[in-house]
């Protein structure tokens, strides 16, 4: 684990830029971006055209250490590179930014009100390859869409059955176990979730570190005292759905909670825009979450 990394998620101010939209939601996010699917024949022109698009946002100007501790990158990102060099290696090295890696395959089907986290079957190859790519740590979603208390405790032990393997690794894994915003009964998913966490928390080792990526809660300060557990890294939040606008109203409520955002910071960014306009509405976004991360 490298020290001067995790001095910067840990203490730093600013926050952590999710840009590890995979499979599935990539073309729903190349379509906010303006590119359309007629533009790309396969896959692999796909994934080109979405790297073009993190490429730019990752070579902006605006893309700052000043206000971005990490980013979150998607395994075909990790594995590709930015001016000659692998991904993780340019954010760190080129711009002081701390790399992530997405590591879940996606969803499993609705079941006891949560969706669980599909099987992994490759995980320890996928891990190895992180860390020979210098990256330092790893993110992994679940979804709670009920507070079905048996739901929400199979989401948090699968989520830290899971994290274990890769802190065994020498990275920092971010729990996510989301709770829907659009939930009838997000406050109490969440509470039933405060709980779960706390148990796994007090289970682990000593020396284990791990961050959480949650919800933003409806309860003002709610994981405040989690942010004080000697194995929590740091606490960020998901926009979950919410717009840019309504997303930082919310987090600024919370002291200490920072933003982990993909489509509230990508908000207002598309091809067609000149490298002049590209790079204000991104400095405008970036600097209007990093104002609601650092109450």
């Amino acid at each position: 684990m490298n020290q001067e990394q995790l001095n910067r998620i840990h203490t730093g101010k600013g926050f952590i830029a999710a840009l590890d939209q995979s499979g599935g939601s990539t073309p729903k996010a190349l379509l906010q971006y303006g590119v359309q699917e007629s533009s790309y024949a396969n896959e692999e022109q796909m994934f080109e055209r979405v790297h073009d698009m993190r490429t730019r946002i990752i070579k902006s100007p605006a893309f700052d250490a000043k206000y971005i501790l990490g980013a979150i990158l998607f395994e075909n990102t990790m594995d590709r590179m930015i001016d000659g060099q692998f991904t993780a290696d340019y954010l760190w090295e080129r711009k002081g930014i701390v790399p992530f890696l997405k590591v879940d395959k996606g969803l499993d089907e609705l079941k006891d009100g949560v969706q669980l986290m599909k099987p992994m079957p490759d995980l320890d190859s996928l891990l190895q390859r992180a860390v020979d790519k210098h990256i330092f740590g790893t993110k992994m979603r679940s979804v709670i869409k009920e507070a079905n208390p048996a739901g929400i405790r199979s989401v948090v032990e699968q989520q830290f059955d899971v994290g274990k393997r890769i802190v065994s690794m020498g990275l920092v894994p971010i729990i996510e176990p989301e709770v829907d915003i659009y939930s009838a009964d997000k406050k109490q998913s969440e509470q039933l979730l405060k709980e779960e966490l706390r148990k796994q928390l007090a289970a682990l080792s000593s020396d284990t570190k791990v961050m959480l990526k949650l919800s933003i809660p409806t309860e003002t300060d709610f994981y405040r005292d989690l942010m004080d557990d000697p194995h929590v890294v740091r606490i960020v939040a998901l926009s979950g759905g919410y717009g840019q606008a309504e997303a930082n109203e919310k987090l600024g409520l919370h002291h200490g909670l920072i933003a982990s955002f993909s489509r509230a910071l990508s908000e207002g960014l598309t091809a067609q825009q000149s490298d002049e306009q590209f790079n204000a509405m991104l400095a405008r976004s970036i600097q209007s979450i990093y104002e609601a991360s650092i109450t």
